[in-house]
Order: structure tokens, then C-alpha cells, then sequence
């Protein structure tokens, strides 16, 4: 077994790209795994509080969200920011659940993971602070 170095984990491809046809869009789009820093600000657009201050689901855009945060150039650039959710939400629920499904698999969400990770989140220690 190789022990890796920070020099190696750092310079190491781990961000994987898929593509998907949409033949609802005319072509084709890739889908890339996200870095660590962009599945925490998906995990934390799923949860808001009340007007009491309690953790709540917040499901809203739930697979626009996670197209939006996987979805890339050919520069491995992401393509929408988290401003534009609702124009991405507002395109085919058929093209957008394709995606979807894929950037699920490719990131390591079964399909119940971002349901239950929002419903977790009725757990989450006062002092938390999620953003999104």
C-alpha cells in the first residue's frame, strides 16, 4: 500500500466528468463530481430555519440544486451559479431529472441520501450556521 503524500493528494484528477444527452436541449452536457467545498454548500441549501430559529427542510429546487452544482464547461468551469437555480428549475423536469439521477450517482448520493441528509438536518446543534 502507497502512502500518499499532501503533494499527491493535491495534484491528484479526482473530479470526474460524465456526459449526458439532453435531447430536449439539442445536445450534450457533462456532469462533473463535486469538490468537497460544493457538496457541503448543496447539503446546506437544504436546510433553512424558521422563524423560531428551528432546522427545517428546505426541498425546494432540490434537483436543480444539484444540477446546478454539477454541471460544467469543457473548461471544468460550473456553468450556473446558485443565483441561478430557479431559471435551471424552470427548464424540463424529464431533462433535469436525467441529470440529476447522474450527478446523484456520480457523487455518491443514493437515491434517498439528499432526503434523508435535509431530514437530518432537524438534528443539527443550534449554534450551526448553514449557507447556501
Amino acid at each position: 500500500m502507497t502512502i500518499l503524500t499532501k503533494d499527491q493528494i493535491l495534484a491528484a484528477n479526482d473530479l470526474k466528468t460524465e456526459s449526458v444527452d439532453v435531447p430536449e436541449w439539442g445536445g450534450t452536457v457533462l456532469v462533473r463530481t463535486m469538490m468537497g467545498s460544493d457538496r457541503d454548500a448543496y447539503e446546506a441549501s437544504l436546510i433553512s430555519r424558521d422563524a423560531s430559529g428551528k432546522f427545517t427542510t428546505d426541498t425546494s429546487n432540490l434537483r436543480a440544486k444539484l444540477v446546478a452544482m454539477t454541471l460544467v464547461g469543457e473548461d471544468g468551469k460550473l456553468l450556473f451559479s446558485p443565483d441561478e437555480v430557479a431559471q435551471l428549475a424552470a427548464k424540463s423536469a424529464v431533462a433535469i431529472g436525467r441529470i440529476f439521477e447522474v450527478a446523484q450517482r456520480l457523487n455518491g448520493l443514493s437515491p434517498g441520501a439528499v432526503e434523508d441528509a435535509a431530514k437530518n438536518s432537524d438534528a443539527a446543534p443550534s449554534g450551526a450556521s448553514p449557507s447556501a
